[in-house]
C-alpha cells in the first residue's frame, strides 16, 4: 500500500513542477526500494543521536549517500520533544549497563541534565550507538522485507487475475 502510494506521488505533476522550479536532483526523490530503505536507515540512525539540528545532518549526508531525502528527514522526526526524554533515558540506562556502571538517579529537567552531562556523556553515547545501529539496521531490513513481499504479493494477484 505504502509502496503504491509512493509510486503514485512520484508521478505527480505537482511534484514534477516542484522539482523543475527548485532544481531538485530527482535522484534524491526516487521511490524505489533501495532509495527508500536507505532513507529510513540514515534518518533513523541520526534520529537516535542526541544532538541539535538532526535534519541538517541528514541533508549533509546527501553528497555521500544516495537516498530518498524526504523519507530520511521524516525519520528524524521520530525523535521530537515528546519522544526525546524517554529515548535518551533508555539510551543512558543501556549505556550504563554495557559499561557496567551504576546509573545516576535521573530527573527530567534541563538543569539536572546540564549539571550532569559530564557524568552521563559516555554512557549516553554508548547506548546511543547501540540503538542507532540496531534500530536503523532493523528498520532497513524490515522496509526491504515488506517491500519485496508487497511486490511478490502484487505479482501473484496479477498472475491470478490473468488466469
Amino acid at each position: 500500500m505504502i509502496r503504491k502510494n509512493l509510486k503514485k506521488i512520484s508521478k505527480s505533476e505537482k511534484l514534477k513542477a516542484f522539482i523543475k522550479k527548485y532544481k531538485v536532483p530527482p535522484k534524491y526523490l526516487s521511490t524505489n526500494r533501495k532509495m527508500v530503505s536507505k532513507g529510513v536507515l540514515i534518518g533513523l540512525f541520526i534520529a537516535f543521536i542526541p544532538m541539535p539540528m538532526q535534519m541538517a545532518l541528514v541533508l549533509a549526508m546527501m553528497p555521500f549517500f544516495k537516498f530518498n531525502v524526504p523519507i530520511g528527514l521524516a525519520m528524524c522526526w521520530l525523535s521530537n520533544p515528546f519522544t526525546m526524554p524517554p529515548m535518551y533515558y533508555i539510551e543512558y540506562i543501556t549505556g550504563s549497563f554495557f559499561l557496567g556502571s551504576k546509573p545516576l538517579d535521573v530527573k527530567m529537567t534541563l538543569e539536572w541534565f546540564s549539571d550532569n552531562i559530564d557524568n552521563i556523556f559516555i554512557a549516553l553515547y554508548t547506548g546511543t550507538l547501540f540503538y542507532a545501529i540496531v534500530g536503523s539496521l532493523s528498520a532497513y531490513w524490515l522496509v526491504n522485507h515488506f517491500w519485496k513481499s508487497s511486490v511478490h504479493r502484487d505479482k501473484n494477484l496479477h498472475r491470478d487475475d490473468r488466469s
